[in-house]
């Protein structure tokens, strides 16, 4: 089976909402659990974003994975190193990120309690973590 085209526009166009995305955490105060056990509609919003950002990010690595590997992840967290396997990404980037596989997952099942200290702890993760992240994916598009 031959391996999917690279879409270069899929992939713009999923790190344009990304950074958007970046953009709105930039815009918020210091936060921390406390800030957000009292302010539930931000606690809300934050987890909605956080869970977002992650799944663009294992969109886009998928996508980049299935054109370069001719495979795809079995899940998320897979997903970030398999992309640095395939060069998309630096191997400590990926390792970095791969846990927040983990959060977004709590976030969107809800299966655990949610730890609002971690949570603001990932706001700070993926506004520097994050931005490396779509900084490195455009950089290693090719032209």
């Amino acid at each position: 089976m031959t391996p999917p085209d690279l879409d270069r526009e899929v992939v713009h166009a999923k790190l344009h909402r990304l950074r958007e995305l970046l953009d709105d955490l930039d815009a918020l105060p210091h936060l921390d659990g406390a800030v957000l056990e009292r302010d539930r509609m931000l606690r809300h919003a934050v987890e909605r974003v956080l869970t977002q950002v992650v799944e663009l990010a294992a969109g886009i690595n998928n996508h980049l994975v299935a054109a370069r590997l001719g495979k795809g992840a079995l899940g998320y967290r897979e997903s970030f190193l398999l992309a640095a396997d395939a060069g998309a990404l630096p191997r400590d980037l990926a390792e970095r990120l791969a846990p927040s596989a983990g959060l977004r997952n709590v976030l969107v099942h809800q299966y655990a309690e949610i730890d609002l200290d971690q949570v603001a702890a990932a706001v700070a993760l993926a506004r520097t973590d994050y931005r490396a992240y779509a900084q490195a994916i455009a950089d290693g598009l090719p032209t």
